[in-house]
């Protein structure tokens, strides 16, 4: 089987845009080159989730600032400008396949756990976060290899 190709522009996308997707978003641009465009969207939005801005921090990765967004807000303020849309849910797989069926973007859909629903102290939903996170950090470095050039 043929690598998948490299993509320029990237879009993951999940259910709010609060948690998996930013997630995401926040890895890869952190071994991406700097010419790749990497984004994040949601079918709905909801804040952004302050244990996934924990997780992230964890691994020296900076999401804070990240302001979650659907697909319609993406879309009306730059366009679906993406050569790959990265789908973590099954309501955000539908969407990327209804939007992208009359272009020539590739969907691929990641089932990702939602972490949202873990009941239990602090340190067991955090640890859930984490887990979503290395499972992302895997799927991405398989995806796009562990070393993309973060550093050009």
């Amino acid at each position: 089987m043929a690598p998948a190709r490299q993509p320029q522009a990237v879009l993951f996308a999940c259910g709010m845009n609060s948690v998996r997707s930013p997630m995401a978003e926040g890895l890869l641009r952190s071994i991406a080159p700097r010419t790749m465009y990497v984004r994040s969207v949601g079918v709905k939005k909801l804040e952004l989730d302050p244990f996934a801005v924990a997780a992230m921090a964890e691994r020296g990765l900076d999401i804070s600032k990240h302001k979650p967004m659907t697909f319609e807000e993406l879309e009306d303020y730059e366009g679906l400008n993406v050569d790959l849309i990265v789908t973590l849910s099954p309501e955000a797989h539908h969407k990327a396949l209804e939007l992208t069926r009359t272009s020539a973007v590739d969907v691929e859909y990641w089932p990702t756990f939602d972490p949202t629903g873990v009941e239990g102290s602090r340190e067991q939903k955090l640890a859930a976060y984490r887990d979503v996170a290395d499972t992302l950090m895997q799927r991405i470095y398989k995806r796009f290899g562990r070393h993309s050039g973060g550093n050009e």
